[in-house]
Parts: C-alpha cells; sequence; structure tokens
C-alpha cells in the first residue's frame, strides 16, 4: 500500500508541473498571481517529491502504465529504490528553490517564459527518474534539455547568452545521441524498450562495452565531465539565478541517475569490466582538479560556481569508479561503499550548490553585478546572506561538521580499504585517485576563502555594492532550508545512510547496515571501527569547547581595548584599491600551474602627471579553458571551413546536380551490379 501511495505521490508532483505550466499563460495579466501560482505549484511538486522518495527508499516503490506515448508502446512509469533516491534528490533543492523564486522574482519583467519552462524543465528532470522503457526516458530527457535551454536564453537580448544557449542545445542533443545509441544497442540485444526485458538480456562483452562508451559518453556531455563541459561555464552564469541552482543542483545528478541506471542497472555489476571503472575514476579524477582549478581564476561569481559544479561531479565520478572496480574484482560491500559515497555527495552537491547559486542569486540581485572584482563588504549590509553563503562555502569545501566532509570521507575510506586489484596500473591508480581527491579538496578550500574574503569582507569596491541591502524574507527563508540540511547531513549521517543502503541492496545485492548498526548512532563506521570511524557531534563539540576556550584565552579582559589606525605603509588615506581582490589572490596559483593555464596578462601604467611619476596601474589577466581552445574551437573552425564548401556546391546549378546523380548512379552499378 505504501509502494503505490509513493508512486501517486511521485505522480501528483508531475501533475503539479504540468499544471503550473499550463496555467502559466492564462494569468500573465496578473503578474502577482502569476507568481504566487508559480511558486506554490513549485512548492507542493517538490514536496510531494521528498516525500514520495523517503516513502519510495523505505517501502520500495510501484510501477504503472500510462496510455500516452507511441499506439504500441505506452508510457511505463516505475519508482524503484535508485529513482526514490533521485526523487528526494530533485525535491530537496525544488522545495527551497520555489521559495526562494517568490521573492527573486517580485521584479521580472519577462515572468511568463519563465513560469512556463520552469515547470517543464522540473517536469522533465521527475520524468527521467521516473522511466520505465527508452522511449519515455528519452521522451523526458528532451523535454528537460529543450526546456533548459528557454531558460538558459531567458535574457536573449545579449549576445552572450545566445551563445551560451545554442553551445549548450547542440551538446545537449549531441549528449542525446549518444544515450539513443547506447539504448539501441541494448534494444538489439533484448527486442524490447522496456527496461525489465533489458535488464533480463543476456548481453556479450563486446556490445556492452559499446553501450557503456555510448552511455558514459553521452550522461557525461549532459554531466559537463572534463572533456565534454565546455558548455557548462557558459550556460550556468546567463541564466536566472534560480534556474542556475536547479541546472546545477539537479540536471547533472538526473545524468548522473543516467549513466547508473544503463551501467548498474540495465547491464548490471556482473557485466562490469575492469576497464571501465578505471576510465570512470580518470574521468572523476580528472574533472575534480581541472575544475577547481578553473574555477580558482574566475572573476564571474556564478562562472567560478559552474566550474566547482565540474569538481564535484568529479568526485561522484570516483566514487562511481571505485565501486565499479570494486565489483568487478568481487568485493561487493566496499564497492556499496563506494556507491553510497557517490550518491550522499550526489545530494550533499545538490543542497550546498543550490545554496550557493541562491546566495550568488540573492548578491546579484542587489547589487546587480557577478563580477567580484567590485565586491566587499557585503557581510555589513547583507548578513543573512552573508551567513548562509559561509554555511555553503564550508560544506563544499568538505569541513567538518558539514554534509561535504562525511561524503568525502566516505569516498577516501573506499580508495583506502581497497585492497590490490589487478595489476600494477590499478594498484596505483586508486591511491593517485585518492591524492587527486585530497588535491581537490584543498584547492576547493581555498577558493572558497577567496571567494568569501572579496565578495563579503573588506570594503566595498563599488557605489552599488555600497548601497546593498539584505534580501527579503521569502529569499532568507529558501536559503535557510538547504543550509539547515547541510548540517543535519553532516551531523546524522548514521540516520540516512541506511535509507541509502537500499540501492546498493537493488543493485550490487549488498547491505551494509551490518556495519552501522554494530555501533551507537553517535559513530559512523563505514566497514569496521578498528580501521575508521568518524563522530560528527562530538567533532562539533570539541571544536565549540577548543573555540570558546581560545576565545576566552585569546578575547581582551574588560573593557580596556586599543584601537588605532590601520597602518597602511605611512598613507594615511585606506581605500577599497588597497585590499586583495580575485586576481592576486589566485596570482600564486596561476604562477604554479602557468603551464595549464597558460594566462594573458596585461599591464599598463598610467603617467598622467609626470613621466616618472605612476598615477595608477592596470593588471587585467584572462585565463582561458585550454580543453575549449585546444579542441572545441579547432573543431569549431573546421566545421565552419566544412560548410562554406558545401555552400559553394550547394549554389552550383541544375547541371552540377545531374553530374552528381549520374556519377552516384555509375558508382552503384559498378560496386553492386
Amino acid at each position: 500500500m505504501m509502494a503505490v501511495l509513493s508512486l501517486h505521490m511521485a505522480l501528483g508532483a508531475c501533475l503539479s508541473m504540468v499544471i503550473a505550466a499550463v496555467a502559466a499563460p492564462c494569468l500573465q495579466s496578473n503578474p502577482t498571481i502569476q507568481r504566487i501560482a508559480l511558486s506554490a505549484l513549485l512548492a507542493i511538486s517538490g514536496l510531494l517529491a521528498v516525500v514520495a522518495g523517503f516513502t519510495g527508499l523505505i517501502s520500495g516503490g510501484g510501477s504503472i502504465t500510462l496510455p500516452l506515448g507511441l499506439p504500441w508502446l505506452p508510457m511505463h512509469l516505475r519508482l524503484d529504490a535508485l529513482g526514490s533516491f533521485f526523487l528526494l534528490v530533485i525535491g530537496s533543492l525544488t522545495l527551497p528553490v520555489s521559495i526562494y523564486s517568490y521573492g527573486y522574482l517580485s521584479h521580472e519583467k519577462k515572468l511568463t517564459p519563465l513560469a512556463i519552462f520552469l515547470p517543464l524543465f522540473v517536469l522533465g528532470m521527475m520524468g527521467v527518474v521516473l522511466s520505465d522503457d527508452a522511449f519515455t526516458f528519452m521522451l523526458y530527457w528532451e523535454l528537460m534539455s529543450v526546456s533548459s535551454y528557454f531558460l538558459v536564453t531567458h535574457e536573449h537580448q545579449y549576445p552572450e547568452n545566445r551563445k551560451a544557449g545554442f553551445i549548450y542545445l547542440l551538446m545537449a542533443h549531441m549528449a542525446g545521441l549518444l544515450i539513443m545509441g547506447s539504448f539501441a544497442t541494448l534494444y538489439a540485444v533484448s527486442g524490447s524498450f522496456e527496461f525489465s526485458a533489458m535488464r533480463e538480456a543476456s548481453i556479450s562483452p563486446l556490445w556492452a562495452s559499446v553501450a557503456f562508451l555510448l552511455a558514459g559518453f553521452g550522461f557525461g556531455t549532459k554531466a559537463g565531465v572534463v572533456p565534454m563541459h565546455g558548455w557548462l561555464p557558459d550556460a550556468h552564469p546567463v541564466a536566472p539565478s534560480n534556474v542556475s541552482a536547479l541546472m546545477s543542483g539537479i540536471m547533472l545528478k538526473v545524468a548522473i541517475f543516467g549513466f547508473i541506471r544503463i551501467t548498474w542497472d540495465l547491464m548490471g555489476s556482473g557485466d562490469f569490466q575492469w576497464w571501465w571503472g578505471a576510465l570512470v575514476l580518470a574521468a572523476g579524477s580528472s574533472s575534480a582538479v581541472s575544475g577547481v582549478l578553473m574555477a580558482l581564476q574566475q572573476h564571474d561569481l556564478k562562472r567560478l560556481l559552474a566550474y566547482h559544479s565540474i569538481e564535484n561531479i568529479g568526485i561522484i565520478l570516483i566514487g562511481l569508479g571505485l565501486g565499479m572496480l570494486l565489483a568487478h574484482f568481487n568485493h561487493p560491500t566496499l564497492a556499496a561503499l563506494g556507491l553510497i559515497a557517490a550518491l550522499y555527495h550526489t545530494i550533499n552537491h545538490a543542497l550546498f550548490k543550490g545554496l550557493l547559486f541562491m546566495g550568488a542569486g540573492a548578491v546579484l540581485h542587489k547589487t546587480g553585478t557577478r563580477n567580484m572584482e567590485k565586491m566587499g563588504g557585503l557581510i555589513h549590509r547583507m548578513p543573512w546572506t552573508s551567513g548562509l553563503f559561509l554555511v555553503a562555502c564550508i560544506s563544499i569545501s568538505a569541513l567538518p561538521p558539514f554534509n561535504g566532509f562525511v561524503s568525502e570521507w566516505l569516498t577516501f575510506q573506499t580508495a583506502l580499504m581497497a585492497p590490490q586489484l589487478g595489476g600494477a596500473l590499478l594498484t596505483a591508480m586508486v591511491p593517485f585517485s585518492a591524492a587527486m581527491l585530497a588535491l581537490a579538496g584543498a584547492l576547493a578550500a581555498t577558493c572558497f576563502v577567496k571567494v568569501f574574503g572579496v565578495v563579503f569582507l573588506g570594503h566595498a569596491r563599488s557605489e552599488a555594492v555600497a548601497d546593498a541591502k539584505e534580501v527579503d524574507m521569502w529569499m532568507k527563508f529558501g536559503m535557510v532550508i538547504p543550509a539547515v540540511c547541510c548540517l543535519l547531513l553532516g551531523l546524522l549521517p548514521t540516520l540516512f545512510i541506511p535509507l541509502l543502503d537500499h540501492v546498493p541492496q537493488a543493485l550490487l545485492h549488498t547491505s551494509m547496515l551490518s556495519s552501522l548498526h554494530n555501533h551507537s548512532w553517535v559513530w559512523l563506521t563505514p566497514m569496521d571501527a578498528e580501521r575508521a570511524s568518524y563522530s560528527a557531534p562530538l567533532a562539533l563539540i570539541g571544536m565549540l569547547l577548543l573555540g570558546g576556550l581560545a576565545f576566552w584565552w585569546l578575547h581582551p579582559k574588560g573593557n580596556h581595548i586599543r584601537r588605532s589606525k590601520m597602518w597602511s605603509c605611512g598613507n594615511p588615506h585606506t581605500h577599497a584599491r588597497m585590499q586583495y581582490n580575485a586576481a592576486s589572490f589566485s596570482q600564486p596559483l596561476r604562477r604554479i600551474f602557468v603551464d595549464l593555464y597558460q594566462p594573458e596578462e596585461h599591464e599598463h601604467a598610467e603617467r598622467h602627471k609626470h613621466a616618472l611619476l605612476t598615477t595608477r596601474v592596470k593588471y587585467i589577466v584572462h585565463v582561458s579553458d585550454m580543453v575549449v581552445k585546444q579542441v572545441y574551437q579547432p573543431i569549431g573552425h573546421a566545421t565552419l571551413w566544412l560548410a562554406k564548401i558545401i555552400r559553394h556546391e550547394h549554389q552550383r546549378g541544375i547541371h552540377a546536380y545531374l553530374a552528381y546523380t549520374f556519377a552516384t548512379v555509375l558508382f552503384l552499378l559498378a560496386v553492386f551490379a
């Protein structure tokens, strides 16, 4: 009964999005009612998705066949453990974003397009998770891609927005073609589009590898895995911030869901080959490190957060890659640990990255800029936003007691507990991936020290920032919910991981509950307490005690506080240009990784009064994405060159077409006659 109820609630969440999209044009004459309806229906859908996800994980899901789709292929929907978890991820961010959107969209002039395509976008993501056949999966996948294109190009009056939307749509459809190829391979083996038939079909190692590669490159493109990430840093910054939160927090995870669905579920862990896990592990390691390295050099706040999405997708893939390797070498318990680590980081990233984009949207909403070089001092003007943004910064930096630490710690434990696998390559690759994860974590902490310091601390660098005010209660409340969840998932992982355990039970037929239930809820023990354990509540108590003692010891006693002017090298005046900015903060790392960055630096000294007296120095640095520069741009130039040749041929007269036809007939006669 509970299983059927969870599926019905999931369908209710989808129906709410259909109603919202249909009602939007009817309410465009009254923007206030339209905004209320959009936010309310998004909130209802998110709440139903959360409840359906929880109940589906606890009691299992159900299946239903709707008389929709093709005449000979109705729409098959199913809610299992994997789908329940990702439905929970979708709802956990959709709910706070809906509340946030009510305040964020209060001054939106073009509300109707958002009110139409935002519900369709959420509907597409939920539909992908619920799909139980390839046709339904691709139908909702394309709905998700096309609707998000219109959200990315919402402010289409700007050329960079149109360019970002075009690149995104192009890459999304290329990904769709690759995914269709993977489903076509499984269809050729099973003879059916239904997932149940694909699970039962026996597939050869060759065709399994073909399906894996097509799925890996297709879903990897959508998830922004290096080197298929070229669209992501351009699309996320130009979208409205509530949309950016959903795209980065959820849409990228839907691509992870699709990869797990095909490789772990439809083909099964028994079909894993060793090089599958090695390839996923390599892709995850390179994405984690290169994503955070590129994020460190960004001045655009939302573009920086977009590159960090690439980093965190890499961390998820490290967990999945370790799980695939361990499953192949018959270590199912450790494989389950790797899968749980990846899933835990999936929901963690959805929460703290959604919070970061909402915080960036609040800053943009009140200052009108994404350029960090113009910010500063916002902690005094926007204290709520700065405090909640700090929670997200600590979480994404994997610092205890917040949630990012738990999932990365579990990923480390999977790598450290892994026995010797295969030959020397895999023996070296597993610890190397752990080292790359540690490097990515350290660089992420460095990056968010820079972000919080430049944006919220110090003095304001522009008048618009100096005049900024705090956002309204709706936007604050929308950010409070994921901040609280980040703390709860960091403090109480032993209460949430048993829910996640249903996924490896379904995919690997292995449970982690035995190791978890042998100890108190205070201690998280992935395998054995003698090897590794972690207690977030005790860590928090210890940090509070040490912090309190340090404050008591170092804080001046009594009211005798010495105050003096700030020292500025003898200059009696201090101003905002004296403080570190985003470019100067990341300059040391730019020097260390100069071969990777290949920065373009321009320095100009202004001397208005005297040739020897410098009045102002301008320093401009630009770091290009080397993958885009060395891979995508040459492909684009070659495509344009080929298009010019084809266009020239298209302009020929009728005699040329007759000659082409005659030559084709002669060729066919020579070959097949």
